[in-house]
């Protein structure tokens, strides 16, 4: 037998809040039923959920009426909702949502990515909604990529770098307003995120702890947009992940997707981790020690805990009411083939399939 890992030694057994997951993709109907039951399984209590549907959320009926129905799936979850960036959204929406709980509002560039048909072609006339967005102290979660037709020069590799002065202008015009950089890929969007001032965050995937260009080059299941990018980008997610800095926390961007979409002749952006959220996590930074990544020492419980857990729900000022834990277990499943609903009409295919992970079990 095999001695253990550092992590293995480090972290089997250890006991940590729930998770907070804070940028999910639920999606509606079939698949919404299929999905939400996952959620608890990766370790998870609390997800920040993405409006793009088919219509897009840019109204707060359509907000409530969508969370109830996640609600009735899954009553232990808390279930964090957001409207779509939209020329529907209003001051006056602002108002409404920030009354009835809506916790942000998601920009989608145009034409980036799965659902962005209605994205953003200019930010500033939104600058009335993003004023009294900072008045309300509500969120605005910005999906940072510059669409191709941006510029001719514009290709998914350095979209997200290309959108760094959006995010620094839209800090120095709102410094009161908070900002999450969503599922950064690049270091220079996580250099980025720490030059700015406290209102601005950002949050990291686990598939992207994992991946680089060379992956999703090759398997459909780890395209995403935004794209993974260089072992030195994957470098600096890492050691973020580790770094017990409050400005990064755990947001997954799990996009589940029907199998066939996945084997098309244009493959949808998206990587499906909802199961095992928590578990892949750590599975990341194991693999990023065995790399000389990171050092054993580098990853403590009190770390791994503000990343998960409580800087996510420090910077969108809510608390977890229920105390619940979680129990760390190395390696103790192998991750499925694919999920498929009870009639057989949906298949998704999560990542990493038939490789074992680490487990989140619920005390």
């Amino acid at each position: 037998m095999s001695p253990p890992s550092p992590l293995e030694s480090q972290l089997n057994g250890v006991e940590l809040p729930a998770a907070a997951d804070m940028h999910v993709h639920l999606r509606d109907g079939d698949m919404t039923k299929l999905i939400v039951p996952t959620i608890r399984r990766g370790g998870v209590n609390t997800v920040f959920v993405m409006p793009n549907l088919v219509p897009p959320i840019t109204s707060v009926k359509h907000c409530l009426e969508y969370k109830q129905r996640l609600q009735d799936l899954d009553p232990k979850v808390e279930f964090l909702m957001s409207l779509y960036l939209h020329p529907n959204i209003t001051v006056e929406t602002v108002k409404e949502a920030k009354k009835a709980g809506v916790a942000g509002i998601k920009s989608y560039p145009h034409g980036v990515t799965t659902h962005s048909d209605h994205g953003v072609m200019s930010y500033e006339p939104f600058f009335p909604v993003f004023a009294e967005m900072e008045r309300q102290d509500m969120v605005l979660n910005l999906h940072g990529e510059l669409p191709p037709s941006a510029g001719a020069d514009i290709t998914v590799l350095n979209a997200e770098e290309a959108f760094i002065p959006t995010l620094l202008d839209l800090h120095a015009r709102f410094p009161k307003l908070r900002i999450i950089l969503e599922h950064c890929t690049s270091a220079a969007a996580i250099e980025a995120v720490k030059k700015c001032g406290p209102t601005v965050a950002a949050t990291l995937t686990a598939h992207h702890l994992f991946l680089t260009v060379d992956d999703w080059a090759g398997d459909p299941h780890c395209f995403c947009k935004p794209v993974a990018k260089s072992p030195a980008d994957r470098r600096a997610l890492l050691e973020t992940a580790a770094s017990g800095n409050p400005k990064f926390f755990f947001g997954t961007d799990s996009a589940p997707h029907p199998a066939q979409s996945k084997r098309g002749d244009k493959v949808a952006a998206g990587v499906f981790t909802q199961p095992h959220a928590v578990g892949l996590v750590i599975n990341a930074l194991e693999e990023g020690i065995e790399r000389g990544v990171l050092k054993p020492e580098d990853i403590s419980a009190e770390k791994l805990e503000g990343f998960l857990s409580t800087f996510g729900r420090k910077f969108y000022k809510i608390k977890d009411k229920t105390g619940e834990r979680i129990v760390l277990q190395k390696n103790s499943l192998t991750i499925e083939d694919s999920l498929v609903s009870t009639d057989g009409s949906i298949e998704v295919i999560p990542f990493r399939r038939g490789k074992l992970a680490w487990q989140a079990v619920w005390k």
